[in-house]
């Protein structure tokens, strides 16, 4: 059988369809290829040339193969898989010569549909794949039906579609949940990105331009002011002149925590990261997830975050930390490098000298002289050299939060004060909408942390000496060029920021009760709805009872439509004499009309002839003329109901 133009071009734009969101993860010249091969089948169609011989496709499809295996140096893995996948189906377009072909291709397509989610689970990815799904079944309904027209081919898979909602609903609930990404390899799962474990001048000003949403976090009760919202992440303490590192703690001794206030309750929704860190408010003290809390306070998951991670959390927001530090872990915390940034050592041995048996005295100097040395918080600082702390200190004195915080610690280190880098978020953005807290990788932002004895390690934000309003206000409050900042940073329209607030709002809902819909949830949500004791063999059978109700139910469904139920009185009357008849030895045959019936039933029967003959012509002036009045209905009706054999 061959294939019609308008089929082929149904595939073309399903497998365009299904593709098209992969260009940018896909090589150019990928692309490229793909849509070039994607043109040449659709112009073969048209003008009805013979589709090109397998030797020339068979060149084509090694030489790609060379080629991906040249640019990807390998032929395993999601990347190459999906490239592959892309673009062998697209090269079946151009053999294309049976319902077969054309079948393997729509189930290809349906494929394909799969892989979009690898790279995101938005809500638009969601709803331009159920727009593709359902071109592919009008694809798939024009290959059954042959010329049936563009409208009803539509119609027909959004029926499709529609009926497939509650089966979807079904297995969505009741599927027993796996940990980690369906396709299992979570190492390949997500682009690394937000914080890392180490920090160098320019890396958080870097990240500050990207808008991405680092976690979302709800309070239990009444949230605590912007400049109490640091969201504690990796602690740094090695420093080899340029960056700082985490480096491995010097003790085994557990951190403690001494005069404790109230602890504050909140829930926080972290996007996946690739990385094994978790943030809570300094300082945390419970988690609901399995978890390691470093010495220094730092929350490891047991493994990396590469799905998006729910836990509850309470931190105390007063607190004195592990005063009692073992003598190992403060030497690390003034190791410094030796030979470099001499201006530093200098002035911080003056404040020594000052101040020789005050330590806090020390940090009141630093930050004074944060302050009052015209120091510039700005993205774009100058680049810095070997002596990095001393050419910011004394001659470009502009820097990001990580140059302030990275010099604060270095001068306290000189002073023999110890001292370490904090890394995390600070502040968050307030959706009114959703009762929750944004926030994103442009929050990112370091400080200090200073040991001073029996207070224990006592956090201080250099930052905020110089650019008070980064703490209090945001980002864009408190550098001197907004316009390097993403667009939505830099304070946009009120009628522009509830509509973004709107729309996370929106993503939120569907990240906590579909993508993050795991084996957790689950549990709870069957909990509630009165399932008690669940196990996945529970969970199959109530899904395979669901599936076969509902196939039951669509099957009397479609039994009811072969029931021929007639809705004209005339008919049911007649009808209903037919049946009398049967009963009495004379079935009416499928074929017979009402005249001839009666005059069948009037020669096996003289005596009631007249009136047979009487009934039938009632019947055809009723039912195949002119339509009668009520009286000549209701005759009809009692003249039926009074016949007797």
């Amino acid at each position: 059988m061959k294939l019609s133009a308008q089929l082929v071009y149904g595939l073309v734009a399903c497998i365009l369809m299904v593709s098209a969101p992969h260009a940018e993860h896909l090589p150019l010249w990928v692309s490229a290829e793909c849509g070039a091969l994607l043109l040449w089948r659709a112009w073969l169609a048209r003008s009805g040339k013979a589709l090109p011989p397998r030797w020339l496709l068979l060149g084509i499809t090694l030489l790609s193969v060379v080629g991906i295996a040249i640019g990807f140096r390998s032929l395993f893995g999601r990347e190459v898989g999906v490239t592959l996948l892309i673009l062998l189906s697209t090269l079946k377009l151009l053999e294309l010569k049976a319902v077969r072909d054309a079948t393997i291709v729509v189930y290809l397509s349906c494929f394909i549909i799969i892989t979009n989610f690898f790279y995101s689970q938005s809500i638009p990815t969601a709803l331009f794949m159920l727009a593709t799904l359902l071109v592919i079944l009008a694809t798939w309904v024009h290959m059954q039906t042959g010329d049936l027209a563009f409208k009803p081919r539509l119609r027909i898979g959004g029926m499709l579609l529609l009926q497939a909602i509650p089966l979807s609903l079904i297995l969505f609930v009741l599927f027993p949940r796996v940990q980690g990404p369906l396709w299992g390899l979570p190492q390949d799962a997500y682009a690394s990105s937000g914080l890392s474990d180490t920090m160098s001048p320019g890396s958080m000003s870097k990240l500050s331009l990207n808008d991405a949403v680092a976690f979302r976090v709800n309070f239990d009760g009444e949230a605590p002011s912007r400049d109490r919202m640091y969201w504690r992440g990796p602690v740094l303490w090695d420093f080899d002149g340029t960056t700082w590192k985490r480096g491995r703690n010097a003790t085994t001794q557990k951190s403690t925590l001494e005069d404790t206030g109230m602890s504050l309750g909140y829930t926080v929704t972290l996007e996946p990261h690739n990385k094994r860190w978790l943030f809570a408010l300094d300082m945390p003290d419970k988690l609901s997830i399995p978890h390691r809390l470093t010495p220094d306070f730092q929350l490891l998951s047991e493994k990396d975050v590469s799905t998006r991670l729910r836990y509850h959390a309470e931190s105390l927001l007063s607190y004195r930390a592990n005063p009692d530090e073992p003598p190992r872990q403060l030497q690390r915390a003034l190791n410094l490098p030796r030979g470099l940034n001499p201006q530093a050592h200098e002035l911080a041995q003056g404040w020594r000298t000052q101040h020789p048996d005050d330590d806090a005295a020390i940090v009141r100097e630093v930050l004074r002289h944060f302050n009052q040395g015209g120091f510039e918080y700005t993205l774009e600082p100058p680049l810095l050299g070997m002596n990095g702390v001393d050419e910011f200190l004394f001659q470009t004195r502009q820097g990001f939060c990580e140059h302030y915080a990275g010099s604060f610690v270095y001068l306290l280190r000189a002073a023999g004060v110890p001292a370490r880098v904090v890394t995390g978020y600070q502040g968050g953005e307030y959706n009114t909408l959703g009762d929750y807290y944004i926030l994103r990788q442009a929050d990112a932002h370091a400080w200090a942390e200073v040991w001073l004895g029996k207070r224990g390690w006592v956090r201080y934000d250099p930052t905020a000496a110089i650019a008070p309003a980064r703490i209090e206000s945001g980002l864009s409050a408190a550098v001197s060029n907004p316009a390097a900042l993403p667009f939505m940073a830099r304070n946009p329209p009120p009628w522009l920021r509830n509509l973004r607030f709107n729309w996370d709002a929106l993503a939120n809902q569907w990240n906590q009760w579909v993508l993050g819909y795991n084996s957790e949830t689950q549990f709870a949500f069957l909990t509630r709805l009165g399932m008690e004791d669940i196990s996945w063999q529970k969970l199959a059978l109530n899904m395979l009872a669901g599936i076969f109700i509902l196939v039951g139910v669509f099957t009397l469904l479609l039994l009811r439509r072969l029931v021929v139920r007639s809705s004209d009185p005339v008919q049911a009357s007649w009808l209903r004499l037919c049946r009398k008849l049967g009963k009495a030895g004379l079935p009416r045959a499928p074929h017979e009309g009402p005249l001839d019936y009666a005059a069948r039933v009037g020669a096996a029967h003289p005596e009631v002839a007249a009136s047979m003959d009487d009934l039938a012509a009632r019947y055809v002036a009723l039912r195949y003329r002119a339509p009668g009045d009520d009286t000549a209905l209701l005759a009809f009706k009692r003249a039926v109901a009074s016949f007797r054999l």
